[in-house]
């Protein structure tokens, strides 16, 4: 049986969140459809000390918990299913999830990211066997050990500096010879006596039978190739998109970010996007929450110039 919203939001990472605190609040019936666990990405940070309010920082857990809360508070209702496809429908659009379909007057995509992978051979036989994409996840693993992090933003600063945790020493592989990353990152990488610094490098191939045993490197300046015995080696080169199921919908820029406008709104009547999924803001946790705001407020007026779901006078997306 289709059930029929005033919205759908898809994601609840920060921003589907705080878009539905927003449309909750607005008194819009609103579906948010999670495929994994409410929260998003940001969970896999260890600690987040750059979200205003939070002078000491806070856990990821428990401030997206808080969303959670707050969320539910004013209505939303968070349903862990997987959106499949997204289509027009004689009311507005329909969305085929996993467990069921839904139909709404607007939607807002906050599918947000995935971690991007290198590539090279040796890559994905070995992803769970030394390769990882998540430091807070599995640094506790590599106690003691000789571990690898490879990029140069604030991400992969972030990863290699939980990594001294546990790790004996943690070699950071940059392809150039500066970062990118915040500065306050950087001078506490720059401090840290457990990080050695790989400059001007890429990874070619990942090596090990069965599990990780090294890297084979080469140095961009002068083209010599070397290897570097690790035992873990953690990705850290950003996020791509997770926008691949509204492929042919929406407009998608070149890195297949969400095109938005102003409102957040997308090349679509009635569907709007927010966070790490468009190509508006970068990728942080406040901007998220700002981005899911924006498209909130921009669903509650653009369903208030139409007619009420159900009346002849309804327009649909295709009007």
């Amino acid at each position: 049986m289709t059930q029929f919203l005033d919205v759908i939001i898809i994601g609840a990472g920060p921003a589907g969140l705080a878009a539905g605190i927003y449309t909750g609040r607005s008194r819009l019936r609103t579906i948010i459809l999670e495929r994994g666990i409410t929260g998003g990405q940001i969970l896999m940070s260890d600690f987040i000390e750059n979200y205003p309010g939070f002078p000491e920082g806070i856990a990821p857990f428990e401030l997206m918990e808080s969303f959670r809360r707050q969320t539910e508070r004013f209505g939303a209702e968070i349903v862990s299913s997987e959106v499949m496809e997204i289509k027009p429908g004689t009311e507005g659009w329909l969305v085929r999830a996993r467990k069921q379909e839904y139909a709404a007057r607007s939607i807002i995509i906050a599918t947000g990211s995935a971690y991007r992978r290198l590539g090279i051979p040796g890559e994905a036989e070995l992803t769970g066997h030394g390769v990882s994409f998540c430091a807070t996840c599995d640094g506790a693993f590599f106690r003691d050990r000789v571990v690898a992090v490879v990029g140069g933003g604030s991400w992969a600063l972030t990863e290699a500096l939980f990594l001294t945790k546990f790790a004996r020493i943690v070699k950071l592989i940059h392809r150039r010879d500066q970062f990118r990353a915040e500065k306050i990152l950087q001078e506490r990488v720059f401090e840290n006596p457990r990080i050695e610094i790989v400059w001007d490098s890429v990874i070619e191939e990942i090596r090990g039978k069965g599990k990780l045993e090294s890297l084979r490197l080469r140095n961009r300046r002068n083209q010599v190739q070397s290897e570097l015995n690790v035992e873990g080696l953690f990705v850290s080169i950003g996020m791509d998109p997770l926008s691949e199921f509204v492929r042919g919908l929406v407009e998608l820029n070149e890195w297949n970010q969400i095109k938005v406008g102003k409102a957040m709104e997308t090349s679509r009547p009635g569907i709007f996007a927010a966070g790490d999924v468009t190509d508006a803001f970068p990728q942080q946790v406040a901007t998220a929450v700002g981005s899911g705001v924006s498209a909130a407020i921009a669903v509650d007026e653009y369903l208030q110039r139409l007619r009420p779901l159900g009346t002849p006078e309804h327009k649909t997306p295709g009007d």
